[in-house]
């Protein structure tokens, strides 16, 4: 019987000992609640419409370069077609490149974005990383990330309480 007790009673603190605690965020939650995200948006997407409409007018003025290489392509030499065609050609390239540099992965817009939106993703992990240490929590999950999450209990969502340690109030979204 002391055999039986003894068994049971190193089999229950083996288990204990190798218990982790585990606990899930939704990040576009927290986010939503932080004011400086929603500016950082708000001066993301104006960059964007700023460059989409540089890109505009410059395909207007390609398109505008077709139109009069048509009028006038009856009128040409075969020397001034060439030469209309390849500043044509040269405005497109001109576009393309545009494009790149402004909306390429290491584009303006990219760089812009992650100087605006890095500084809050840093903040919002070190309240992450609080919560997860006041509250003695092993790991702590992104309900929105690649990890596939089949069930989260509610009870384990620590988002409101980054939210808190944000000093942010939880529940009134940021406009």
């Amino acid at each position: 019987m002391k055999k039986i007790i003894l068994l049971f009673f190193l089999t229950f603190t083996s288990i204990a000992t190798f218990a982790q605690r585990f606990a899930f965020v939704d990040s576009d939650y927290i986010l939503k609640h932080m004011p400086e995200y929603a500016a950082a948006q708000k001066q993301i997407a104006a960059l964007t419409d700023q460059l989409q409409k540089e890109v505009n007018a410059k395909s207007q003025e390609i398109e505008r370069l077709y139109k009069a290489y048509d009028a006038d392509k009856v009128l040409m030499t075969a020397d001034m077609k060439k030469r209309r065609e390849a500043e044509i050609a040269d405005k497109e390239k001109e576009v393309k490149d545009f494009q790149r540099q402004k909306f390429g992965p290491d584009g303006d817009l990219a760089k812009k974005s992650d100087a605006l939106i890095k500084p809050i993703q840093e903040k919002l992990m070190k309240a992450i990383q609080g919560v997860a240490e006041s509250e003695d929590y092993d790991m702590i999950f992104d309900k929105n990330s690649e990890v596939i999450m089949l069930y989260a209990n509610p009870r384990y969502d620590k988002s409101a309480d980054v939210i808190t340690r944000l000093g942010l109030k939880p529940g009134v979204f940021a406009k």
